[in-house]
């Protein structure tokens, strides 16, 4: 059952980065005054949500994997988005 939970854990820690992605896009203010460390906490975002989508690919049911691949899918979005805004 540890192997279960493992792969639950590494599924929620994937699903979280993908949010907390979607939130730092959300908050990202192009005109602001703070725009370069708000772009700076989204780019480490983004490679923290990656970096926990691929380890959670490796242990994922087809379901989790479905799920996680369209994580990816969305995150490249948000990131073509941002470089196109800039």
């Amino acid at each position: 059952m540890p192997y279960h939970k493992n792969k639950q854990q590494a599924f929620q820690a994937a699903q979280q980065g993908y949010e907390d992605v979607k939130d730092a896009a959300h908050e990202l203010v192009l005109d602001g005054a703070s725009y370069g460390s708000q772009l700076s906490h989204l780019k480490n975002e983004v490679n923290e949500a990656y970096q926990q989508i691929e380890n959670a690919l490796e242990t994922a049911t087809e379901h989790q994997k479905t799920q996680l691949e369209r994580f990816k899918n969305d995150l490249s979005s948000i990131v073509n988005e941002i470089n196109q805004q800039q």
